[in-house]
């Protein structure tokens, strides 16, 4: 007889699991949280690549559309870390939710942001570097190196005010596309209902520090390497107060998520 069960679990049962979840992955011992945070990097580093690689073919393409394209092809790299199983920074600002359900203390929260957030750093950065190595950047005759040049000066180019609002709305995104996958019964329910939401928030260009991890240095790096006229306001401080502010965004924006979701459903508890 076939399951009747829903494909997709109610909003207080989805807040019921992604707080025990939440609280799993907030007292994880250190050594296991900066393993899976660095996986996580890379994972999304990986999406970054097929997102600057799609933007390197989709110059014919009315505006809109390859931002579109781009973005599908960004969302393998939650899906990786959804289904694989990471430690991404963004995803555990919904710490909240189980924080404000007095679950776990703020001091295991910090820990596990801050831990989570390095350790993603650097499983970006590796992946850019093995990348670069692999010369993934000279594909199409340097037409990625250019796409990852042209993405990283727009990043770079914006007003911290900007890219802290943008950081929120990505990351409310972001968090959207896990806060359903935790409520999804199977793989191909979680990557569906990944897809849009990712796809939408990189659509808009929005700022998600993680992404931006790969995305910048690449686009640097890139530059370097292949002798490219540096664009204006393009350089490494810059790509580092972009990570700031847009940091900064995304904790308010899934943060928020979270004690919205705790004021709606966490209280049930």
């Amino acid at each position: 007889m076939a399951d009747a069960s829903p494909a997709l679990a109610s909003p207080a049962e989805i807040a019921r699991a992604l707080s025990d979840t939440c609280v799993e992955k907030a007292t994880l011992s250190s050594g296991k949280m900066i393993a899976l945070g660095v996986l996580a990097g890379a994972y999304i580093g990986f999406g970054s690549l097929v997102a600057v690689l799609i933007a390197a073919g989709a110059d014919d393409l009315p505006h809109g559309l390859a931002q579109a394209a781009a973005g599908l092809g960004f969302a393998v790299g939650l899906i990786l870390v959804v289904l694989a199983g990471a430690e991404l920074f963004t995803g555990n600002t919904l710490m909240t939710l189980p924080l404000a359900q007095q679950r776990i203390g703020a001091a295991q929260v910090l820990r596990a942001w801050s831990l989570v957030w390095l350790a993603n750093c650097v499983g970006a950065l590796l992946l850019v570097l093995l990348a670069l190595g692999a010369g993934v950047h000279l594909a199409g005759d340097g037409a990625v190196a250019t796409s990852a040049i042209d993405l990283a000066a727009d990043k770079s180019g914006k007003q911290p005010a900007a890219i802290v609002a943008s950081g929120v709305l990505a990351n409310v995104l972001v968090c959207l596309a896990v806060w359903m996958a935790a409520g999804a019964k199977s793989a191909v329910d979680k990557a569906a209902v990944i897809v849009p939401p990712i796809a939408a928030f990189v659509a808009l260009g929005l700022e998600h520090s993680i992404a931006n991890m790969s995305l910048l240095p690449l686009g640097l790096v890139a530059q370097a390497t292949t002798g490219a006229e540096l664009p204006h306001g393009l350089s490494w401080g810059a790509a580092g107060a972009n990570l700031a502010w847009s940091t900064l965004g995304n904790l308010i924006g899934g943060g928020g998520l979270g004690l919205v979701y705790w004021i709606t459903y966490g209280r049930e508890r």
